[in-house]
């Protein structure tokens, strides 16, 4: 516990009002000599009741015997003198108790927030635990429908070799014609620099016809690098190249990155 929270725990109030056990009062003590916050707010308080105390200071009360000197004189002259009620012990012990209640009070206020803080952290992170099992689940239920489609004997897979810009890179078509789909695992192919995107395209080999499958914009964030995307083509080829971002509407050649063909 800081300094700040430990004067705002009530308990330098009940030190100063002397409602503490002894061991109490020891560790209060220790603690006091060690901080200057500590020991000033126990200053501050000590004034305060003294301030209050010298509020309800008795005034001197006159002797019998003035009194009765009073009352002897001329009845035109005869003052009565005002006299303040003793104030009591109970009202000195009241202004102490109302600052303990207010220490307590304060101190519970302080309590309840830390418990609502605590409450809503847990709730977000129940909350972020949530989201994680949620987005297993679908990599999962995703994972096991790729698995489905590259194990069905009826998916043509097409292999993607690399090309003169980039011998290295290499990718896969899993093509499901029952579904017009393809699944590319492009896992083979180097992140793409800063403005340039790859884009897929189907292929008629006679006469050579592109026709565009669309952008890999998601690539850099998917862990995967298998992306399901629709084809009605009758293709007999499919290639990739690097292209400006937002794609073309025609391969640039020269960045070719992979190339395969359908085999029967």
């Amino acid at each position: 516990m800081d300094n700040k929270e430990y004067i705002a725990s009530g308990i330098l109030e009940l030190y100063v009002a002397g409602v503490l056990t002894e061991q109490e009062n020891q560790q209060v003590y220790d603690v006091i000599q060690k901080s200057p916050e500590a020991l000033q707010e126990v200053e501050s308080i000590e004034k305060a009741i003294l301030q209050l105390t010298a509020a309800t200071s008795v005034v001197d009360i006159p002797s019998f015997d003035a009194i009765k000197a009073h009352l002897n004189e001329d009845e035109d002259t005869t003052k009565v003198i005002p006299m303040k009620p003793k104030q009591s012990w109970t009202q000195f012990t009241g202004w102490v108790a109302a600052i303990i209640l207010a220490g307590l009070f304060i101190w519970s206020m302080n309590e309840n927030n830390q418990i609502k803080e605590e409450l809503a952290t847990e709730k977000e992170n129940i909350q972020e635990q949530q989201k994680l099992i949620d987005s297993t689940e679908t990599n999962l239920a995703e994972t096991q429908k790729i698995l489905d489609v590259i194990r069905d004997k009826n998916v043509i897979s097409v292999p993607l070799a690399g090309q003169q810009v980039s011998p290295t890179s290499y990718a896969k078509v899993y093509w499901d014609k029952q579904t017009n789909e393809i699944y590319l695992d492009a896992k083979g192919l180097p992140k793409p620099p800063e403005g340039k995107v790859y884009q897929i395209w189907s292929l008629k080999l006679t006469p050579l016809t592109p026709t565009s499958l669309g952008t890999l914009e998601s690539f850099a964030d998917s862990k995967t690098k298998i992306f399901t995307i629709p084809n009605s083509n009758e293709s007999e080829a499919f290639g990739i190249t690097l292209e400006p971002k937002g794609g073309s509407e025609s391969p640039t050649l020269e960045q070719l990155y992979t190339l395969g063909a359908v085999t029967p």
